[in-house]
């Protein structure tokens, strides 16, 4: 195995060693919560964190029952207000015509969170900004503790830097680590997955 093979699996251990279980646990708290009260939970992600946002509505509806969405899965909406009004304005607006509200949570996946000052996921901080305003909930799955999500969030699973030169790998790779573990979680897992019912 190679050097650097070895060294990204051993990056990988050291990240999964530091997530913290507790913001994992409140993230947890809120999902069942928001679904106890009819509510909704809206995935906001770029880039791989947009597939990865896909793939968890999948999974929260299917296995937690939990009402979930992604702006991003609309691609003709999305490419639509993007060529219209700009990409800032994608997920506030499609949020806005959903009638976001107290009930609901926003959960951002992201490696940046947002940074208003490098100009970073600036659609999802005015999503964030729209969210408060609405007075709903917010969480987040990001590799940045200083990003605008991790200040602003309910409760947020922060997936921590073990190597500036892998941030972005390591923290879309861990999403779907972490969500995977939310969908599976006592509090939070009603149907039976197929695999493990089938063997």
């Amino acid at each position: 195995m190679s050097e650097f093979t070895r060294g990204y699996l051993a990056e990988a251990v050291a990240t999964l060693q530091q997530i913290d279980p507790d913001a994992i646990e409140a993230v947890v708290a809120i999902i069942e919560d928001v679904r106890a009260n009819g509510g909704r939970v809206f995935f906001l992600g770029v880039g791989g964190s947009a597939a990865n946002a896909s793939h968890a509505v999948n999974d929260f509806r299917k296995i937690a029952e939990v009402e979930a969405y992604a702006p991003t899965d609309n691609i003709a909406e999305l490419t639509a207000r993007t060529n219209d009004d700009g990409w800032e304005t994608v997920f506030v607006e499609w949020l806005r015509v959903s009638r976001l509200s107290s009930k609901d949570l926003v959960f951002v996946l992201s490696v940046s969170g947002g940074d208003q000052e490098r100009g970073l996921s600036l659609n999802i901080i005015a999503a964030l900004d729209f969210a408060r305003k609405a007075g709903s909930r917010i969480a987040g799955i990001i590799g940045d503790s200083s990003g605008y999500t991790a200040r602003v969030a309910d409760a947020c699973v922060i997936i921590p830097s073990v190597n500036r030169e892998h941030v972005t790998p390591h923290s879309e790779g861990f999403q779907a680590v972490v969500w995977h573990l939310m969908v599976s979680h006592p509090r939070l897992k009603r149907a039976p997955t197929k695999w493990e019912t089938a063997t």
